[in-house]
């Protein structure tokens, strides 16, 4: 079970919440490839950091990060050839880290030809290979 980030306004969400709210409309691609990010902590000051980009979609990243960041939060996710801004919409504490879940201002979009992260995975590629080499499996071979 997750556990709550360590600030007072992070969320606490068990994990069917947190899949509620971590749901997308676009597929979303699986991914392993740092990026630099920036937002303002409590305090107005901005921070910077690296955070490992874990999946992405069209509206919306999940990033592991060493810190926790509030709900809410705008937060800039800066790449080689441009910028995403979103806000933070979910923070959940994790054996090896912190997970954000960042959903993208409107006009603020991914786009592969913009940025094609490292370990670029669609699950939904790899599903149906798997339900191919299933039925390729139990296919009776043809006489000899």
């Amino acid at each position: 079970m997750p556990r709550v980030c360590a600030l007072n306004n992070c969320g606490k969400f068990d994990d069917k919440q947190l899949d509620m709210m971590d749901r997308r409309v676009e597929p979303r691609l699986l991914c392993a490839d740092l990026v630099d990010v920036q937002w303002k902590d409590q305090t107005g000051r901005v921070r910077r950091s690296v955070a490992n980009l874990e999946d992405i979609s069209l509206s919306g990243a999940c990033l592991q990060v060493e810190r926790p960041v509030p709900l809410g939060t705008p937060y800039r996710i800066t790449y080689p050839k441009g910028v995403l801004n979103g806000k933070v919409k979910y923070c959940v504490f994790r054996e090896i880290g912190y997970f954000l879940g960042i959903e993208f201002e409107t006009g603020s979009r991914w786009s592969r030809n913009d940025f094609r992260p490292q370990h670029l995975l669609d699950p939904r590629k790899l599903a149906n290979r798997s339900a191919n080499r299933a039925k390729d499996e139990a296919a009776p071979e043809p006489a000899a």
